[in-house]
């Protein structure tokens, strides 16, 4: 079988659809974030950041950067194996104790990426529980997805963000069954928020363990960045709340936090924590210093509050379509993969202005998006360049100015 020609077929159909993917190749330069130096061959040389996930540019903030350099010099570079073997060090317990207090639990547990994290707590309360039943939001990430059908668990789909289905799906099960509710509270592609408190209430009325992924929400929301969970009051009622140190925190990473049972569980018995390879101790000393610093500090989170709001009101009086939502994504619809790409495309190589098209499978087919992330170091003439550079596109390209 002559595979390259199967997968180059596969490749080829993905171009024609318009979902190929290419990726920009920048530098991220430190100290001026949110601009990075092009590689590319053509357009400007210096482009302006608009799709990272770094929501409050923690990635380049001096006391993050200052811990990391000096675990380095404290522990060289890697970790030496995984946290079973060789891998443990005082960077990986302290940041657990930072993370545990930071959603007022018990005790947490680091992993390499917050896809892992989800993956495996999934994958194994599913497996491991007896009788176990997840019930899953229609719309949840991938990672939890992938989790859950590792589980081999019986799984239930409800309607997103919909509580009174929830409940009819929870009722309907026997009553010997363990449940599972797996929600987010940020849907990072819609930047819709869930009803949390109606779903935790539907959740305790028939006894169900909650499972919470706010990795588009720590550090952004609750008055230490806990997330939306610590801003409704809501995190000792939620059984685990899982989360991410590669976005707002600016680092990498992902972390369970819950009981000291529960987490010790996952511990011992997931084989994406126990076969992988622990965290750098300088990544994990960065994340401590970032997590440490935006629990007392809350400057980041105003200003890039700021931020939102003033692109929301610019896209706005421009007549821009972006879905509304209470949260810090903008995502401006295009409901076109090949006009999408374009755009994308033109914005890079004629305004210096790096957003990656979102297309299918990461949202459905026909709600092709370009996703705006405004932090704390875009400064106003950022957003006015933007703004000015979508307002001409959208003249040009003769793209609706309808939202649905």
């Amino acid at each position: 079988m002559d595979f390259d020609a199967t997968f180059e077929t596969q490749l080829n159909t993905l171009r024609e659809e318009g979902n190929y993917r290419v990726f920009a190749e920048l530098e991220r330069k430190c100290g001026s974030f949110p601009k990075a130096r092009s590689h590319d061959d053509t357009g400007p040389n210096e482009v302006t950041v608009w799709c990272s996930n770094d929501y409050l540019g923690m990635g380049q903030h001096p006391v993050v950067r200052n811990a990391m350099k000096d675990a380095i010099d404290q522990c060289g570079a890697g970790a030496g194996g995984t946290r079973n073997i060789s891998g443990t060090n005082y960077h990986h317990v302290a940041l657990e104790r930072e993370l545990a207090d930071l959603h007022g639990k018990d005790a947490a547990l680091l992993f390499t990426s917050g896809y892992v994290s989800n993956w495996a707590a999934l994958s194994t309360l599913g497996a491991r529980i007896p009788d176990a039943v997840i019930l899953s939001d229609e719309l949840n990430h991938a990672s939890m997805i992938e989790g859950i059908r590792h589980s081999r668990a019986n799984k239930v789909i409800w309607k997103h963000n919909d509580p009174e289905d929830l409940d009819r799906k929870l009722s309907a099960l026997p009553a010997n069954t363990h449940k599972i509710v797996a929600f987010e509270s940020v849907y990072s592609m819609d930047g819709d928020i869930s009803p949390m408190q109606e779903i935790v209430e539907v959740a305790e009325k028939h006894g169900a363990m909650t499972y919470l992924d706010e990795v588009h929400a720590v550090g952004l929301y609750g008055p230490r960045g806990g997330g939306v969970s610590e801003k409704l009051g809501l995190s000792d009622r939620i059984t685990v709340i899982e989360g991410t140190l590669g976005k707002a925190f600016g680092c990498m990473g992902g972390y369970i936090t819950g009981s000291t049972a529960l987490c010790d569980f996952i511990r011992s018995f997931a084989s994406g924590f126990i076969f992988t390879t622990a965290l750098p101790p300088a990544v994990a000393a960065a994340a401590k210093a970032s997590i440490a610093h935006l629990k007392v500090s809350d400057v980041e989170r105003q200003e890039q509050r700021a931020r939102v709001a003033r692109l929301r009101a610019l896209l706005n009086a421009r007549g821009i379509p972006h879905l509304d939502n209470p949260s810090h994504i903008i995502p401006v619809m295009i409901k076109d993969p090949v006009k999408c790409r374009m755009l994308s495309d033109i914005l890079m190589r004629d305004w210096g202005i790096y957003v990656q098209p979102i297309n299918y499978p990461t949202v459905p087919k026909g709600t092709e998006r370009l996703r705006f992330t405004p932090g704390p170091l875009h400064s106003d003439a950022d957003i006015d360049h933007l703004a000015d550079a979508l307002s001409v596109l959208w003249k040009q390209c003769a793209i609706a100015h309808a939202v649905a």
